[in-house]
């Protein structure tokens, strides 16, 4: 079976997907530099997966030479690339440093790519390309104007790439995702960012007497006045990665795919939900309007479900999972010690806390 190599494989998607790879007999090879993901993600799945060969090479995706002797050493034929600043927040204070990591990290990795004669790209992109949606649920050919420096960084990537596959033979895929949620069924890994920015982990852990979250606007255009976002499994994801890897394989067309659940979920209508599974309400106060945050971002799925996700071995349309929960919090940035988490799997809505010992 090929090698892919998985560039922010330790991070929270990268690593259920590196997961999804080795489930479907890929071996991998993850680039990672830690900033934000964890060695013991890619330990665990190894552990999990032992017939498969995963193996962690630390190293910035802005480090050509580095990243070049990855992929020589690997002798990858595809890249999966997650490797990025993902927070909206902090790319409006510091974009520099996002166009940086965002543009210049990924052109180096598509430039080693191209030296070495790496044709297969899946690139991890974002609804944030698509700025305040003029319809929704959004579609793939919706206006993209971003208003946030992360959702341009990443669609100067997006508009790039046609040019690499011109000029180079690239063949790609780009999997714009709405709001990933969840963690793995078996629990093995899950989401473990620091600091923790997504709303869903954050409620559960103010349930239980982490600080009171902070509910950013309730004066937008939407029945509540809060922000509607689709959340989506990681799990779903993880799948939809394997999904493009092998229509890249079986040389179908490079594209670019909304990944959402086709849902949207109000920020009050979501703490309601934690309230009512965990029987304790979720301490918050509203704030003013985080910049760069459009009011609602719900995907349309038609195009993923009836091109991407038939390249699958099973027929079943994995956007049907419902991701509305996550881990409540995966505490730890390098031990993953002792934490309380929500016990969920996909599809099955929002379910049990309990309290685990994930694995050193």
């Amino acid at each position: 079976m090929s090698v892919v190599l998985v560039t922010g494989g330790a991070g929270y998607i990268g690593s259920h997907a590196v997961m999804a790879l080795a489930a479907a007999g890929y071996d991998v090879v993850v680039y990672d530099d830690l900033s934000n993901g964890h060695r013991e993600a890619v330990d665990l799945v190894r552990h999990a997966f032992p017939s498969r060969s995963i193996r962690l090479v630390c190293g910035d995706v802005g480090d050509a030479a580095a990243v070049e002797g990855a992929l020589r050493e690997s002798a990858a034929t595809a890249v999966l690339h997650f490797a990025a600043r993902i927070s909206v927040g902090e790319s409006v204070a510091r974009p520099v440093e996002y166009y940086r990591t965002n543009v210049m990290g990924t052109f180096t990795v598509l430039g080693a790519m191209a030296k070495l004669g790496v044709r297969r790209f899946v690139f991890s992109s974002t609804a944030a390309t698509f700025g305040e949606p003029l319809d929704t649920p959004i579609a793939e050919d919706h206006p993209q104007r971003p208003i946030s420096p992360y959702g341009e960084t990443k669609l100067t990537i997006e508009r790039a790439l046609p040019h690499v596959e011109r000029a180079t033979g690239l063949q790609w895929m780009v999997l714009r995702y709405f709001n990933a949620a969840g963690a793995d069924p078996s629990g093995l890994i899950g989401e473990a960012h620091h600091p923790e920015e997504h709303l869903i982990p954050l409620a559960f852990a103010a349930t239980l007497g982490g600080p009171a979250l902070t509910v950013f606007g309730d004066d937008y255009p939407t029945p509540d006045g809060t922000c509607i976002r689709d959340y989506v499994h990681v799990t779903d994801l993880a799948d939809a990665h394997v999904a493009a890897l092998r229509a890249l394989e079986a040389s179908v067309p490079s594209a670019a795919y909304n990944l959402g659940s086709g849902e949207g979920t109000s920020v009050r209508s979501l703490l309601a939900s934690v309230e009512r599974v965990t029987g304790r309400p979720v301490p918050h106060h509203v704030g003013p309007r985080r910049a760069g945050d459009p009011a609602r971002l719900v995907a349309s799925c038609d195009h993923a479900n009836s091109r991407l996700m038939r390249s699958l071995d099973a027929t079943r349309r994995v956007w049907s999972r419902r991701a509305t929960a996550s881990s409540a919090s995966w505490r730890g940035r390098r031990g993953w010690t002792r934490s309380t988490r929500l016990s969920t799997r996909p599809g099955s809505g929002i379910a049990s806390i309990r309290t685990a010992t994930a694995a050193e």
